[in-house]
This record gives structure tokens, sequence and C-alpha cells, in this order.
């Protein structure tokens, strides 16, 4: 992983002076900052590429940051930190049984929230990129760039295989899961179109020896890159 790549953080607030606040100190201190002062703008926000961190308000015009940070852990492994004037004890367990790992009261100074957030990107660190055999995979731009630079653009639902299994990874990933991740109801593919896949998969990264995607007999598959 690249480790000067710039930290995405979806910002999720509607006072609109708080928000702006915190949006240009965010951006000063270096991070890639989307603001959304809405529940819906943020679904759709969470849709547009990867993000290494949710920071939600829970007073949200059209719904509730409760029901939204559950969407989030429910569809994602996003780490996703409240702040909201709702502080009672009673607030503060919802949110830490939704799976928040940091729940901020306001008022609250900036320069916490700032450590705040660095010590959770610090617990959750988020790979927008991997490497095979020299080449590197962008994730964001879902292409492979090769050792003299050029950048190959594989097929959709093949990058979309790759992706799964870098973000499962330690764990094993069986066919049917692939399927399942992939195709959903589709009934008219087999677990061969998986293997097809990883065969095209091997081939574009390099990998002749299958050391970066390791084949688990009789269970399926599991990415193991340049360790």
């Amino acid at each position: 992983m690249n480790e000067q790549l710039m930290k995405r953080l979806l910002l999720v607030e509607d006072d609109r002076s708080l928000g702006a606040t915190l949006h240009e100190r965010l951006l000063r201190e270096k991070y890639d900052v989307a603001w959304v002062e809405t529940k819906q703008r943020a679904l759709k926000k969470l849709g547009e590429g990867n993000w290494d961190l949710v920071i939600l308000d829970i007073g949200l015009p059209d719904g509730s940051g409760f029901e939204l940070g559950r969407h989030i852990k429910e569809h994602t492994k996003l780490p996703i930190m409240f702040m909201t004037a709702l502080s009672t004890a009673e607030h503060r367990l919802e949110g830490f049984e939704i799976g928040a790992e940091e729940f901020i009261p306001k008022p609250f100074h900036l320069r916490e929230l700032l450590l705040r957030v660095e010590h959770v990107l610090e617990r959750h660190p988020v790979r927008h990129q991997a490497s095979c055999n020299g080449r590197m995979i962008d994730l964001e731009a879902r292409a492979i760039v090769h050792p003299d630079g050029q950048r190959e653009i594989p097929p959709a639902r093949d990058f979309d295989l790759l992706q799964l299994l870098i973000a499962s990874s330690p764990a094993v990933v069986s066919r049917n899961q692939i399927l399942d991740e992939l195709w959903g109801e589709d009934k008219f593919l087999n677990q061969r179109t998986v293997d097809n896949m990883i065969v095209r998969l091997r081939q574009m990264l390099g990998d002749t020896s299958s050391t970066c995607i390791r084949s688990v007999r009789g269970v399926g598959y599991q990415w193991s890159g340049d360790e």
C-alpha cells in the first residue's frame, strides 16, 4: 500500500456553519473530504467510491444518523464516528451498539475531533491499493498498473472479483459466495465461471505460481498479494 495515499472522509452534517468549518479544517489536515447535509446525499456518496471513515451527525433533516449508521455497518466494513448534541447514556449506547468507533458529544473541541479521527484511521487502515509481482492494483481507478507504467483495465466483473478477494483477505472466499456477491440470484452460472475469471486475473497479474491468488482446495480462493 502507498502510505502517502490521501485518506477519504465522508462528513454528514446538516449544520451549515459547523459543516463548513469541519470541512475546511479536515482539508487543511490533508484529508480528502466530501461534505453532505442529508441522509440521501450520504447514501449516494457512499456508492461513489472507497471511503476510509464516515463522520455522522444523528439529527439529519431526512432521517436519523443512527439509521444511516446501521445501513453502513450492514453493507460495509467502514468505521463510523457519531457527533451529536444527543449525548445521553441511551444515545451513546445505541451508537456503540450500531458499531461506532467514537461518539463525540457537541459542542466539542476541534482538536479533539481531529485526534479521534486520526486514532480511528490508525486502527482501521483501508487499502485503496494492493500489489502482486510488481503490479499495483488501483482500487479507485479499477486498474492494474504494470511495472512499465501501463494501465490495464480488467472487465468489470473480473475486477469486482479481485476487489472482493482483496477486501476479504485473509479470509478464504468460497465459489458460491463469489457467485452470490457478483451475480445474486442468477441461476445460469456455475462454479466453473469463477475458475475462468481467476485464470484471467492471474494472467493479468503475472501470477503464474498462484501466490497472489491462492486456491484453497474444496473451498475457494484467498488473496495474499505481495506479503
